[in-house]
């Protein structure tokens, strides 16, 4: 007798969007990362047009190269604040995609161990059948020699 569960669909399934939430926490993960990548490449910039406005200031520049180098620097500013709203979204991005992760590890732990029962009720019943005929066949044959 072979051990057929009723349920194999829905763990199959669960085990499925176990997978899936695995990949979308990556994908979340790795937009993480490019984003810190970007804001620690901005802050490059940002530290190289300092040493450069340090450079000019301290030679002979016009006005107008000392006004473009500090409208430059602003301008990363701005981009660094907003490079640190967009890090905040990919976190928070991470932090849903690690919950949904965890929800469905948790779903997929359940319908395993009720697959794991089913197992062992069956494997059980199967070892009870076996011990009945083995009964059944001893009584058998301490009738006939009896």
């Amino acid at each position: 007798m072979r051990f057929r569960y009723a349920f194999q669909k829905i763990v199959d399934l669960k085990t499925n969007e176990k997978t899936q939430a695995e990949w979308m926490l990556s994908e979340a993960i790795g937009k993480l990362r490019e984003e810190e990548s970007s804001l620690t490449e901005l802050h490059s910039v940002k530290d190289g047009i300092h040493e450069q406005l340090h450079q000019v200031s301290s030679n002979r520049a016009t006005i107008s190269q000392m006004l473009m180098l500090q409208q430059y620097a602003d301008h990363i500013d701005h981009q660094i604040q907003l490079k640190h709203k967009d890090l905040e979204h990919a976190q928070q991005a991470v932090n849903i995609k690690q919950d949904v992760l965890a929800g469905r590890v948790m779903e997929e732990k359940v319908w395993t161990k009720a697959k794991e029962k089913a197992l062992t009720r069956f494997q059980t019943m199967v070892l009870k059948k076996e011990q009945d005929q083995m009964d059944e066949m001893a009584t058998n044959r301490f009738r006939r020699l009896s």
